[in-house]
């Protein structure tokens, strides 16, 4: 209300202020507090006005006031200028407010223009969902808070109580309709009136009856609005044309994030550029039904969103609308990476909500299209270190595939795959090599055995295998692959030179050195040509290297070697990423081979901490690390070195344990 009057009382001339904003979000109440606040500013009087009523009102202001009546002969304009001055022949001091409450569009607003006061000591206040352009001034409203939703929230149910004993539901609730304050409302009295339905309870009604449920029909009579949210919504839809209705159905399709404009673009590749961008600022932002942000991009209120999605069902277009939605999200899909980076997870941050949507219409995408969104949610979700979500997505596209192609489809045995690495890394082995199996079948019988994707189970199982130290089992898997690769692919392809480098790390772990080098430098020279030196591959090759090095007691070569592959990673997948944490602890086990006790323990330190966050106590990485790290405070404990440690909590309850036997 400050920022209000102070734009009400910034300017000598006729200040014109509209309070704008979607429906329900407060703009008449807001109004109707500035006017019972600010009474004493306007001594010369505030009228109240219905811009639908706007001459009946006025007129009426007139008679109650028993100023002169216009002459009949009078257009309606005329007539509410000639009540404007008799207001001000009755009461020439002072300033005085009008309020026209509810004015529709920017074109509701041209037509109401000759009923403007000319005179400076008016104000006027206008309440609209239309953002109305200069000389207005306008005071757009935003959803609440969290703190204020709740506080809100909590008013209305009239018992803090019931919100404390849940207050993840609370928070929930009020986030589920957008911290809109009618909603807040709605909802807060249904649960007044209730007092024995639970919160949660009222949530999973929410979710399932969507607008339609009771909560947000009954209008509580002590509401000064008397519309319903649907109702709410229904009056700017209304004033939408076809081609704005239609964006506004396809926009529903959307997640509940900024939509950038080149995705709808992509969306409605036949619709004109200039049309899209009227429907898109001048009839959905203009009408307060969508915001546009500050970074060019465009957000759908989550009510609002559920409006749309029922209006579109009722589309003869809706089929076409969700195809196009899939297809073009699907196209983002395809960009992510086995490998996600830092760069990838930046790009898709906003769009990974919306490929989440466009999973669910996979069955409109074609056979060769249908795995990626899921398949790409996955990947992200993975390269995240979110490995429930990872898993959840992973299994639904296996579950998807099964029934669409069958269980014996080569796209089958690539979910299979799929779901079987990210067991793998987490170390989940016995779950993992029933999957890699069964997906080697498939591959083998529906493909042939000289398929690159063949090649490719055989690679992940020999992987298996190595993990597990079964190395008489891995090395024939490997060098199977490694001549199919290089027979299909070519000796340069980015896939040879990872059967090349598992390869050679199954030779490097039974000590088989010799074999082992060479191997590795002909994946890392493939890789930098192929991939590029940034890449997180490259890295791969040059931590493998190091670690060769290592072994050899070559430590010289080594350490510039991890050094590299460190900086890659961090640069390329995070300081938290797993892969990160496995070059600080090789990086450690070197300065520990060579005795650089205090510069190795701080790098154990924060691969533990970011393994056990990423992967748990119990993946066998950690268990290997807080090996290595026992191993180096014994070491030290030995060596009579301790002393040069820190005393970080961990390092100090070890030494502690080792000290007293």
């Amino acid at each position: 209300m400050q920022e209000l009057h102070q734009l009400l009382q910034q300017s000598k001339q006729l200040a014109i202020t509209a309070a704008t904003g979607m429906g329900g979000i407060g703009k008449t109440d807001l109004a109707w507090h500035y006017a019972e606040a600010h009474r004493d500013d306007y001594p010369g009087g505030i009228w109240w006005i219905s811009a639908a009523q706007l001459v009946v009102k006025v007129l009426a202001y007139s008679e109650e006031m028993r100023l002169s009546i216009p002459p009949e002969d009078f257009d309606a304009a005329d007539k509410v200028q000639w009540c404007y001055r008799e207001w001000l022949s009755a009461i020439p001091e002072g300033a005085r407010l009008l309020v026209w409450d509810d004015v529709g569009d920017a074109e509701a607003y041209g037509e109401l223009r000759p009923y403007l006061p000319t005179d400076a000591r008016f104000r006027l206040l206008i309440t609209t969902r239309a953002k109305l352009g200069h000389p207005v001034q306008r005071l757009e409203l935003d959803v609440l808070d969290q703190a204020a939703a709740l506080e809100l929230l909590g008013q209305l149910v009239g018992s803090e109580a019931r919100l404390v004993a849940a207050p993840e539901t609370a928070r929930t609730l009020c986030e589920w309709v957008g911290r809109l304050p009618l909603g807040i409302e709605l909802v807060g009295r249904h649960l007044a009136r209730h007092p024995n339905l639970t919160l949660s309870t009222l949530l999973s009604r929410l979710e399932a009856q969507k607008l339609s449920a009771r909560a947000f029909q009954q209008v509580a009579p002590e509401m000064p609005y008397r519309d319903s949210l649907a109702a709410a919504f229904e009056i700017s839809w209304q004033g939408l044309s076809e081609a704005a209705q239609q964006l506004g159905g396809l926009l529903s399709l959307f997640g509940l994030a900024p939509i950038s404009k080149a995705l709808i673009v992509n969306c409605l590749p036949e619709w004109d550029e200039e049309d899209l961008e009227d429907a898109l600022d001048l009839a959905l932002v203009g009408s307060s039904l969508l915001s546009a942000l500050e970074t060019g991009e465009y957000l759908l209120h989550s009510l609002i969103r559920e409006f749309f999605a029922a209006k579109l069902q009722a589309f003869s277009t809706a089929a076409a609308l969700q195809h196009g939605f899939a297809q073009a999200m699907t196209k983002v899909a395809k960009t992510i990476p086995q490998t996600v980076t830092l760069s990838d997870l930046a790009r898709t941050k906003n769009t990974m909500p919306h490929i989440e949507a466009a999973a669910f219409y996979s069955a409109l995408l074609s056979n060769e299209d249908c795995l990626w969104p899921r398949t790409s949610l996955a990947r992200l979700y993975a390269g995240q270190s979110l490995w429930q979500q990872a898993e959840r997505w992973y299994g639904d596209c296996l579950k998807m595939t099964e029934a669409r192609f069958g269980k014996q489809h080569p796209d089958t045995a690539t979910s299979l795959n799929n779901l079987a690495g990210l067991y793998d890394s987490q170390g989940r082995y016995g779950e993992a090599e029933p999957l890699y199996l069964d997906a080697l079948n498939i591959r083998r019988s529906q493909l042939g055995a000289e398929h690159p994707d063949t090649a490719s189970s055989l690679n992940n199982l020999a992987g298996l295998y190595d993990s597990q130290g079964r190395y008489g089992e891995a090395e024939p898997l490997y060098l199977d692959a490694l001549n199919i690769r290089r027979s299909q692919l070519g000796t340069e392809h980015p896939d040879t030179a990872t059967s090349l480098n598992n390869l050679a790390g199954l030779y490097d772990s039974q000590g088989r050195y010799g074999e082992a080098e060479p191997l590795y430098l002909d994946a890392l020279n493939i890789r930098r040509s192929q991939l590029g030196a940034e890449h997180p591959s490259t890295a791969t090759s040059l931590n493998n290297l190091a670690l060769l090095y290592k072994s050899q007691g070559r430590y010289g070569e080594a350490e510039p070697l991890y050094l590299d592959a460190l900086n890659i990673r961090r640069s390329q997948l995070g300081a938290e990423h797993p892969d990160t944490a496995s070059s600080l602890n090789n990086l450690a086990a070197l300065y520990e081979s060579q005795g650089r006790y205090s510069e190795a323990e701080p790098l154990y330190l924060q691969t533990l901490a970011i393994f056990l966050e990423k992967l748990g106590e119990n993946h066998p990485n950690t268990q290997t690390v807080w090996g290595n790290f026992r191993d180096l405070l014994q070491q030290a404990v030995e060596a009579g070195r301790a002393a040069e440690l820190s005393d970080h909590p961990a390092t100090q309850a070890v030494l502690k344990e080792l000290t007293n036997g």
